[in-house]
């Protein structure tokens, strides 16, 4: 069964980085939708190979995709992913730079916070592993931007 605490951090998962993308405007929207549903895709592909490899645990007794990895899949990273192509698109480095600091702030400080609250905590992974898990998708994101921006508009 899941616990309270657990219930509202998905739907604040899910809701808050929702809502963010009211203010990316609507041509940025359409612009950047493409690679983020694809970044769902391909996390939603990872989430279940790490769910069987045991590289996390939830805290909660029940073993669910739809109550522990889903919302992780699809709250946070398509917003996120879409914001960060809307800042720095066209500019690689200043891409790689913040989804850095956006996956090191997710792999280190805040699943470590995740873990005291006793929601998610690494089992497999180290904190390096589990950052690099992360952080690989942000070059396919980029690279189906550029293809849909060099490809398929043209």
């Amino acid at each position: 069964m899941l616990s309270k605490r657990h219930s509202v951090f998905n739907v604040l998962l899910i809701v808050v980085p929702w809502l963010s993308l009211l203010f990316l405007g609507k041509h940025n929207l359409k612009r950047f939708s493409l690679a983020g549903i694809v970044i769902v895709f391909l996390e939603i592909i990872n989430h279940k190979i790490g769910q069987k490899r045991n590289w996390w645990i939830f805290y909660d007794k029940r073993k669910s995709f739809l109550t522990n990895e889903l919302p992780f899949s699809v709250g946070p990273y398509m917003p996120l992913s879409m914001w960060i192509l809307k800042y720095s698109y066209g500019n690689f480095k200043k891409f790689v730079l913040l989804n850095v600091i956006a996956d090191g702030l997710f792999a280190f400080p805040i699943i470590n916070i995740l873990k005291k609250l006793k929601i998610v905590g690494l089992n497999r992974l180290n904190n390096f592993q589990f950052f690099l898990y992360i952080h690989y998708k942000a070059y396919i994101l980029y690279g189906v931007q550029y293809w849909y921006e060099n490809k398929l508009k043209y």
